[in-house]
């Protein structure tokens, strides 16, 4: 397992799905600690946590841990989200405001 990957896909489908890293791990009953306890110790979590997390997040086992099949990402994300999760806030707040504008500008 990647565990930077791991915890970067985390934080990405969190982000996407407008909650908290803590608060998915919490809820989902994977630990509120995982994704620190993986980052700082290098845990790895078992089979069971990495499920209740994927299924709290609406992803496969696969798509969280960025597993791919004869080189294509199994992810159906985009690359073009995977880009802006990792932008600063303040140019996603900017990249969010261009496409609001243009698309209430093609709704009339």
């Amino acid at each position: 397992m990647d565990k930077q990957s791991f915890v970067q896909n985390v934080k990405m489908y969190c982000q996407l799905r407008g909650v908290k890293p803590t608060i998915a791990c919490a809820e989902s009953g994977a630990g509120k600690s995982l994704l620190s306890q993986m980052e700082t110790r290098g845990t790895i979590p078992s089979v069971e946590k990495v499920q209740l997390l994927a299924q709290y997040l609406g992803v496969t086992t696969s798509e969280l841990l960025g597993e791919t099949v004869a080189g294509e990402n199994l992810s159906p994300l985009p690359d073009i989200l995977v880009k802006f999760s990792g932008l600063s806030p303040d140019d996603q707040d900017e990249i969010m405001a261009i496409i609001e504008y243009k698309s209430n500008k093609n709704r009339r």
